[in-house]
This record gives C-alpha cells, structure tokens and sequence, in this order.
C-alpha cells in the first residue's frame, strides 16, 4: 500500500502536506526558490536575471506540484468545506 504525503484540502482545490516527507517536499521547494532568485540577482543583465528567476520558479512549481498531486491520497479535486 503506497503511503501518501499529501490530503486533500478542506477547501479549494489542491493538497496540505500530511507527513513528513510532504513538508520536506513543501520546504524544500520554497528553499529552492530562494535559491534561484538569489542567484538570478547575480546577473547583471536585468532581462536575462528575470527571465532565469522565471523559468526557475516555474520549473520547480510544475514539479512540485506534479509530485504533490501524484502522492496525494484520493487526488485533488474541488471542495466547497461541505461534507463533499
């Protein structure tokens, strides 16, 4: 039985982290992020530096969010807060 690090939310769409390995992957990404924006300020060229900080930041949340929704118990899906 595959253990899943993410639940769906209560309300909205998408996924909170429900064990460790959620929050590390959650953590992780926004340390990532950081990184990457503190690295694209070292580029001189204004217009090269926010398009690297893009395409970063892109990259690392369409993974993220790639690997959340695979590890999520039940998939994600719209909830109003009712009993959906």
């Amino acid at each position: 039985m595959a253990k899943y690090w993410f639940r769906q939310k209560s309300f909205g769409y998408g996924a909170t982290p429900n064990t460790w390995q959620g929050w590390t992957l959650t953590l992780g990404s926004v340390a990532l992020v950081f990184a990457v924006v503190v690295e694209a300020k070292q580029i001189p060229d204004r217009r090269t530096a926010t398009l690297v900080a893009l395409s970063g930041v892109a990259i690392i949340a369409v993974a993220m969010s790639y690997i959340a929704w695979l590890k999520t118990e039940g998939g994600w899906r719209w909830r109003s807060g009712k009993d959906d």
